[in-house]
C-alpha cells in the first residue's frame, strides 16, 4: 500500500478561496463575504459549476479601496 501525501498550498498562495478560507484569510464573516459574493458584478467570484469560490487577488484590492465593507 501507497500512503497519499495531501499537498497543502498556503492560503496566500491559492488563486481561489472557499469562502471559509476567505474569512479566515481577511478577518471577515461567512455570512458578509457570501452576501459580497452575491451582489451583482462582484469582481471577485468565480463559479466552478454552482460552487462560489474568492478570488484571492481581486478580494484583497478590493478590500485595499474600501473603508467600510
Amino acid at each position: 500500500m501507497c500512503a497519499q501525501v495531501e499537498a497543502h498550498v498556503p492560503i496566500h498562495l491559492k488563486m481561489a478561496l472557499t469562502i471559509k478560507e476567505a474569512a479566515e484569510y481577511s478577518s471577515i464573516g461567512i455570512n458578509k463575504i457570501d452576501a459580497m459574493l452575491k451582489q451583482p458584478n462582484c469582481p471577485f467570484v468565480l463559479f466552478v459549476g454552482t460552487r462560489k469560490l474568492v478570488k484571492r487577488r481581486e478580494f484583497e484590492e478590493y478590500i485595499r479601496h474600501k473603508l467600510v465593507i
